[in-house]
């Protein structure tokens, strides 16, 4: 369809993408000079009149939305057969691209991305508008870090990737919501599961659920629960794990209710990684829960023993039966009772008695042994560091916990107890340990233009990085000599990035010295050795003295850029042909005559026979050379009459 112009002005050059109902193709816009991307129903749903309309209707409806994440559609048309949409032209990768390409997102970068999505779907909502199929195919990333959801509600065929019906789309299998899968009612709730499991995968580098078929995966939606993303990712915020199962939960009601919670949610998250994020409560009379009553008799039972247990499960059994005032037996089992829990409580008052006593006498005998010593400070040291330190104390050591930080690996950030602290010995210092800063891939900046890395590396959180410029024959002006460190490196938010920018080739001054005089080969060396272009004009002299040499300069005793050109003339001797008929010579003419015109133009002569007529002479001679005339005498008297 290359060529193809629609609507009298978009001209399609080339295909770029293809659906299971629709290609896109990059057009130009005739009428404002500009790239568009024209998506066209194939042709062969082209007689299906409900998706053709379906196709026009929602697309109208979209154009109506404007939000910067969201692609913008420009025109909806239909020209002969052929039904089509207009949209701005996003130069950029796919999300799916961007994470097939890193395994995995950063988490600090997938909030970013995330948080533009969720702005693109609160704008839809708030417009009614439900998308259905949102995954990263369809989320387009710029080469400067914008993203822009494409493909809203318009319909897609069944393939291994998208689940439809005639009537209306599902969703495309490893990223719908299990209502989706089960073909009921879906409202905005139903993206924001989509969303979730986009969120997901940027994460992990993978989706919650896979299969060997889009039915095996729908299955899955609707009976199994997620692997938390956090236990494949433990670089994943506590905040951010639960963002993703909420938004992922089976059950509507359960998840986010709408796009902006999610926002809200996320930028606390992007501010503060702790940040606690709890579960709203849902008011819903639909849903009814069934907790035990709060007393004190159930708040004591939390602390006391089994024995204790027992014991107030008894005296409730007697509590039950006092109501039964005129049955004798059940008095006389209360009595019974009584007497069992009394005489336990002496036995277990007996054990406790003995323990205490046990107790004084092994502090009283080991007294000596038990000596404090004091938790030294240890916190900004590396645990390998202070073993030995703090076993020698009779003090050991145990890491709690880790914590990202700016702090090296296995550097201890806190210690409980603190230090100071008075302790015996034996006691056990817990420490919390840096786990190190985030580890991120480091971007590619290949064809990147200066703007867009500068941009690229703020937009994903780079703090420490300088931009340095250099000159360049190879690399044109503003794009990436090298970077440092190299595409793909394991680096930290705070590595320090080096990139190297071009200046373009580098423009020198130099002094243009004056050759007039010189040999042609010797000024032209002398010039091109200060990079100055020289082109040569030859000029014909007489003088042969001057052959070979420079007579004339365009430029000289200045200061000029390198690569300016500098015009040279150069002397070309070649001997002057006079031709001699050229004067008014010719045969016939008397002698006299010619001798006269040869006097005139300086040139000698030497007149060969005798005779007064000129028979023949030399036609052309060098400056300088004699002309030879060969006279004859005329065939006819000059005056007849006298001669009768």
């Amino acid at each position: 369809m290359n060529g193809i112009i629609l609507g009298g002005r978009y001209e399609l050059l080339e295909k770029v993408g293809e659906g299971g109902m629709s290609e896109v193709y990059k057009a130009k816009c005739n009428k404002l000079n500009r790239f568009v991307a024209v998506k066209i129903l194939k042709k062969q749903f082209a007689d299906n009149k409900e998706i053709s309309q379906k196709f026009k209707r929602e697309a109208t409806a979209i154009a109506n939305l404007s939000d910067t994440n969201i692609v913008n559609v420009l025109d909806v048309g239909t020209q002969d057969d052929i039904d089509y949409i207009v949209m701005e032209y996003i130069s950029g990768k796919t999300l799916k691209e961007l994470i097939n390409y890193s395994g995995k997102l950063s988490y600090n970068t997938a909030i970013k991305i995330a948080l533009q999505i969720a702005k693109a779907l609160d704008c839809a909502h708030k417009n009614n508008i439900i998308h259905r199929d949102i995954k990263p195919q369809n989320i387009l990333v710029t080469e400067s870090g914008e993203v822009k959801v494409t493909d809203f509600g318009i319909a897609k065929s069944t393939d291994s990737q998208t689940i439809t019906n005639t009537t209306s789309i599902i969703g495309s299998a490893h990223y719908l919501s299990p209502e989706q899968a089960k073909g009921t009612y879906i409202d905005f709730r139903s993206d924001i599961y989509s969303f979730g499991i986009v969120l997901y995968e940027m994460v992990t580098g993978r989706l919650p659920f896979e299969g060997d078929s889009p039915v095996t995966v729908a299955l899955k939606h609707l009976q199994e629960e997620p692997i938390p993303p956090k236990n494949i990712n433990s670089a994943i915020p506590d905040s951010l794990n639960k963002l993703i199962l909420k938004a992922i939960e089976k059950e509507p009601i359960k998840r986010y209710q709408n796009a902006k919670e999610i926002i809200q949610d996320l930028q606390k998250i992007q501010e503060n990684p702790d940040v606690v994020i709890g579960s709203q409560v849902v008011d819903n009379s639909d849903h009814t829960i069934i907790m035990s009553p709060i007393n004190s008799q159930s708040q004591k039972t939390t602390h006391i023993s089994k024995l204790e247990d027992d014991y107030y499960d008894d005296e409730d059994e007697e509590y039950d039966e006092e109501y039964d005032e005129d049955d004798k037996e059940t008095v006389k089992k209360k009595k019974k009772n009584k007497n069992g829990v009394k005489k336990a409580l002496i036995v277990v008052g007996a054990i406790i008695l003995v323990l205490i006593l046990g107790s004084i006498g092994y502090f009283l005998a080991n007294g000596n042994s038990n000596k404090e010593v004091e938790v030294p400070n240890i916190v900004g040291k590396t645990v390998n560091e202070v073993k030995s330190e703090v076993e020698a104390l009779g003090l050991q050591i145990k890491v709690k916990s880790t914590e990202k930080s700016d702090k090296p690996e296995n550097t201890i950030l806190q210690t409980d107890p603190k230090s100071g602290t008075k302790v015996k010995k034996d006691s056990i210092i817990n420490v919390v340990v840096s786990a190190g800063e985030e580890q991120v891939d480091m971007p590619d900046f290949r064809d990147y233009e200066k703007t867009n890395i500068e941009k690229t590396l703020q937009t994903q959180g780079f703090t420490n990085y300088t931009i340095k410029e250099e000159y360049s024959d190879k690399v044109e002006n503003g794009y990436l000599i090298k970077q440092s460190p190299s595409a793909g490196t394991k680096i930290s938010k705070k590595t320090e990035i080096e990139i190297i920018i071009s200046k373009g080739p580098e423009v020198k001054l130099v002094n243009v010295p004056n050759v007039v005089g010189e040999k042609e080969a010797k000024g032209k060396e002398t010039l091109e050795k200060l990079k100055l272009v020289v082109t040569i004009n030859y000029e014909i002299t007489n003088d042969k003295s001057q052959d070979g040499v420079i007579l004339k300069q365009s430029d000289s005793d200045s200061q000029r850029t390198e690569g300016t050109p500098i015009t040279l003339t150069v002397g070309k001797f070649e001997e002057k042909i006079i031709d001699i008929a050229g004067l008014g010579l010719e045969a016939g003419m008397k002698v006299d005559d010619a001798i006269k015109i040869l006097l005139r133009n300086n040139i000698s002569y030497k007149i060969i026979g005798s005779g007064d007529i000129v028979e023949s002479f030399t036609k052309e001679i060098k400056e300088g050379q004699t002309v030879e005339i060969k006279a004859k005498k005329s065939e006819k008297p000059e005056n007849t009459e006298n001669q009768q």
